[in-house]
C-alpha cells in the first residue's frame, strides 16, 4: 500500500503558507502607508526588503557526521525516494566527497553545480564564488531520465590524482596525517583528493520548494579544511542532524566532531543513531532488541550531554527501501517518521517564532505607531468636535480666555519639543561617532595593521599571539557598542516616558535594538580563535596557509558581524523616535486647530457647522483606518485566524 506524506512535509507546507500570509501583511501595510501619504523612501525600502527577505527565506538543516555514518542514505530516504533509486552516492566507505547544498530555485531549471577543488589555492570564499557561475561546472538534471540522474549525482564522489605538494598547497594535508577523509589513499608520490570543493543541487522536492535547504557535509577532515563550513555555514543553520552508527555508538572521532563543531555552537542539534537494522536479530525477541536500543540511546545522550528526547534511532537504508517499495510496515519499523516528527514539532515552530520576532522587531513598532497615530488623530478630532459644540453660543470674553490658555499651553509644549530636539541631536551625534568606528575604511585600517603584524611574526607563538590580539580588540569594540546601545536605548525610553506622563500621550514602546546577538556571535568567534590557535593541525600547516585560513575562517566572519551591527544600529538610530515624532506632529496640529477655532469664535460668534461637518467625515475615515491597521497588526502577530489583509496587488506582483 502507498506510504502517506510524512508529517515534516505537511508542517513545512503549512509554514510556507503562514510565511506568505506574513509577507502579505507587510505588503498591505506598505500599501496603507502609501495610500494615506505616510510613506517615505527609507521606510518604503525597509518594507520592501523585509517582504523580499520573507519571499526568499530559507530554513537550513545540516547533516553532520564522520564518514560512513549514513548521511547520504538518510537524505536519499527523506528527499529522493520518489525516484525509486538512490541518487546521492551511498555505498561502503567514503561517498559524498564535498560539502553539498540541496535547495530549490524556481527561477532556474534543475541542476548540479560543482566547484573545482583547485579554487582552494586562491584566497576566495565559497560565498564569493557563488556569485560567479563561470567558476562552477554545471550539470543539467533531466528529472525524467533516472539513469542520467544517477550518473549526474555520482559526480559528487569523484576524485582526482595530484602530487603531495599540490595537495599540501591546497590545504588538504597535515604532517603525519596523509590518510584522511578528504584524501583517499597514498599512491607513491601522488594521492587522490576530492575533485570538487563544493556542490549546489537545485532540485524540486516539495520540502525544498517550501524553503528548506539541506547541507550535507563530509567527515571531520573536510570540516577542518573548509573554513566557511565551521565558522558561518554550520553555526547559521537552524538545526543540525548529527549522525552516529547504532552498533558503535559514540566513537572518539564522533566525539571530536561533536565537541568541536556542534555542542554549544548551533541553535539546535538532534542526534540520529542510524543503522538500527544491525540490531535486528532473529535470535532475539523484539523486547530484547528494544532494550538494547534504549540502552544505546541512554548512553549516547549521557556521553554527548544531551536530552534523550533529542536522540532518535532510525534505519535510513530500510526507510529508503520502504518508500521505494511502498512498504508501510517496514517504514514504521525504520522509525524514520520519529525523526521527521521531531523536526516538524521542534524545528519548524522555532523557525516560525524567529521570523515572527524579526518582523515584529523590524516593523511592529511602526505598525503600532501608525495605529496610535490614527487613534490619536481620531481622539483629537472627537475632542475638537466636542469643543466646537461647547463653543456654540459662548461670549467673546470666555472665548478669549480659552484662547489665552491654549496659547500658553502651545508655548510650553513647543519649548519641550525644542528641548527634545537638542537631546536627540546629541544622541545622533554620538551614534554617528560609533558608526564611524565601524565604517569599512576604519575596519580596513585595523585589519591591515593586524595583517602586517601577523605576517611579520617569526615564530608560531608570535603568530598565534597576534591572532588572539585582533579578537581581543574586537572584544573591546563589542563592549563599547553594547554600552553605548544600552545608554542610547535608556535615553529613548526616558523620552517616550516623559512625553507620556507630561503630555498624556498614548504609551508607546520605542523600536527595539538588539545588538546582544552580535556580541554573542563575536564571543563565539573569539572562542573559535582560541580553538584555531590551539589546533595542532594549524600549527603544522605552512604559515601562509594558516594566515589565509585565519582570515577566511574568522576575520571575514567578524567583518560580517560588524557590518550587521552597523546596519542594525544605523536603522534603529534613524527610526527610534519616529513614532514619538509622529505623535508630536499630531499633537501640534491639534493645538493649532483648537487655537484657530477659538480665534474665529473670539472674533465673530457664528455657526461652525461647516467645520463640524468636515470633522464628522474625517472621524468616519479614521475609524475605517483603525480597522485596517488593527487587521494588519493581527496578521503580523499571527493572531488573525481567518482574517484577510487588504489587497496589496497595486504595489507588488508575485
Amino acid at each position: 500500500m502507498p506510504v502517506a506524506t510524512n508529517p515534516l512535509e505537511q508542517l513545512v507546507s503549512r509554514f510556507r503558507q503562514w510565511r506568505e500570509e506574513l509577507r502579505a501583511g507587510i505588503e498591505a501595510y506598505h500599501v496603507w502607508l502609501d495610500t494615506h501619504g505616510h510613506v517615505d523612501i527609507q521606510r518604503s525600502l525597509r518594507l520592501y526588503d523585509l517582504a523580499e527577505s520573507l519571499r526568499n527565506d530559507r530554513m537550513v538543516l545540516a547533516f553532520l557526521a564522520e564518514y560512513s555514518r549514513g548521511k547520504s542514505e538518510l537524505i536519499n530516504a527523506m528527499f529522493f525516494s520518489s525516484f525509486k533509486q538512490r541518487l546521492l552516492p551511498s555505498t561502503v566507505g567514503r561517498t559524498t566527497m564535498c560539502p553539498t547544498e540541496l535547495f530549490h530555485d524556481a527561477a532556474e531549471e534543475p541542476y548540479i553545480r560543482l566547484l573545482p577543488i583547485d579554487t582552494r589555492a586562491r584566497n576566495e570564499t565559497i560565498i564569493a564564488l557563488k556569485h560567479r557561475p563561470v567558476e562552477w561546472v554545471k550539470v543539467r538534471l533531466n528529472l525524467q531520465a533516472r539513469d542520467e540522474m544517477i550518473k549526474a549525482f555520482g559526480m559528487l564522489a569523484q576524485t582526482k590524482s595530484v602530487s603531495l605538494e599540490e595537495a599540501n598547497n591546497l590545504g588538504l594535508l597535515s604532517d603525519g596525517d596523509l590518510y584522511t577523509t578528504t584524501v583517499m589513499k597514498k599512491r607513491q608520490s601522488r594521492i587522490e583528493i576530492p575533485a570538487w570543493r563544493h556542490a549546489l543541487i537545485n532540485f524540486p522536492h516539495p520540502l525544498l520548494k517550501s524553503g528548506l535547504v539541506v547541507l550535507d557535509t563530509p567527515g571531520l577532515n573536510a570540516l577542518g579544511t573548509e573554513p566557511e563550513l565551521t565558522v558561518s555555514m554550520i553555526p547559521n543553520c537552524h538545526a543540525v542532524l548529527f549522525l552516529l552508527a547504532t552498533d558503535t555508538g559514540v566513537t572518539k572521532s564522533d566525539l571530536d566532531v561533536w565537541q568541536r563543531y556542534v555542542h554549544g555552537r548551533v541553535p539546535r542539534a538532534i542526534v540520529v543513531l542510524n543503522k538500527i537494522d544491525l540490531l535486528w536479530d532473529d535470535l532475539k525477541s523484539d523486547e530484547e532488541i528494544d532494550a538494547d536500543l534504549a540502552r544505546q540511546i541512554r548512553d549516547t545522550a549521557n556521553t554527548l550531554e544531551i536530552s534523550q528526547t533529542h536522540v532518535v534511532a532510525v534505519s535510513a537504508q530500510k526507510a529508503l527501501v520502504a518508500r521505494v517499495r511502498d512498504d508501510a510496515a517496514l517504514l514504521e519499523r525504520s522509525r524514520i517518521r520519529d525523526l521527521e516528527r521531531i523536526l516538524a514539532d521542534e524545528i519548524i515552530p522555532a523557525k516560525q517564532e524567529i521570523l515572527r520576532a524579526a518582523v515584529q522587531r523590524e516593523i511592529g513598532t511602526m505598525v503600532n505607531a501608525s495605529l496610535e497615530g490614527v487613534r490619536s488623530h481620531l481622539d483629537s478630532t472627537t475632542t475638537e468636535l466636542h469643543e466646537l459644540e461647547a463653543l456654540a453660543g459662548k461670549n467673546r470674553d470666555l472665548a478669549r480666555a480659552m484662547l489665552a490658555r491654549l496659547d500658553k499651553e502651545k508655548t510650553a509644549y513647543q519649548k519641550n519639543v525644542e528641548e527634545f530636539k537638542v537631546k536627540y541631536g546629541a544622541v545622533l551625534k554620538r551614534g554617528h561617532q560609533l558608526l564611524e568606528t565601524l565604517a569599512d575604511d576604519e575596519l580596513d585600517r585595523v585589519f591591515s595593521e593586524n595583517l602586517r603584524t601577523i605576517e611579520g611574526s617569526w615564530t608560531t607563538a608570535g603568530l598565534m599571539r597576534s591572532m588572539r590580539a585582533l579578537f581581543d580588540q574586537f572584544g573591546g569594540y563589542s563592549s563599547t557598542m553594547l554600552d553605548f546601545a544600552n545608554e542610547t536605548t535608556d535615553f529613548v525610553d526616558r523620552v517616550y516616558r516623559e512625553f507620556h506622563e507630561q503630555h498624556n500621550f498614548p504609551k508607546l514602546d520605542p523600536p527595539q535594538l538588539n545588538l546582544q546577538k552580535h556580541v554573542v556571535r563575536m564571543g563565539q568567534l573569539k572562542q573559535a580563535t582560541e580553538s584555531f590557535c590551539s589546533d595542532p593541525v594549524n600549527v603544522a600547516y605552512p604559515k601562509f596557509l594558516v594566515v589565509r585560513n585565519f582570515y577566511e575562517q574568522l576575520v571575514n566572519e567578524a567583518r560580517n558581524v560588524f557590518s550587521s551591527v552597523r546596519t542594525d544600529f544605523e536603522s534603529w538610530l534613524g527610526n527610534s523616535l519616529v513614532p514619538l515624532a509622529k505623535q508630536l506632529r499630531e499633537h501640534q496640529k491639534l493645538l493649532e486647530r483648537r487655537v484657530e477655532n477659538i480665534r474665529k469664535v473670539s472674533g465673530d460668534i457664528t455657526s461652525l457647522r461647516e467645520r463640524r461637518s468636515v470633522l464628522e467625515e474625517q472621524r468616519t475615515i479614521l475609524q475605517k483606518q483603525m480597522g485596517e491597521l488593527t487587521n494588519i497588526r493581527s496578521v503580523l502577530q499571527g493572531t488573525s485566524g481567518a482574517t484577510t489583509v487588504p489587497d496589496a496587488s497595486r504595489r507588488y506582483g508575485d
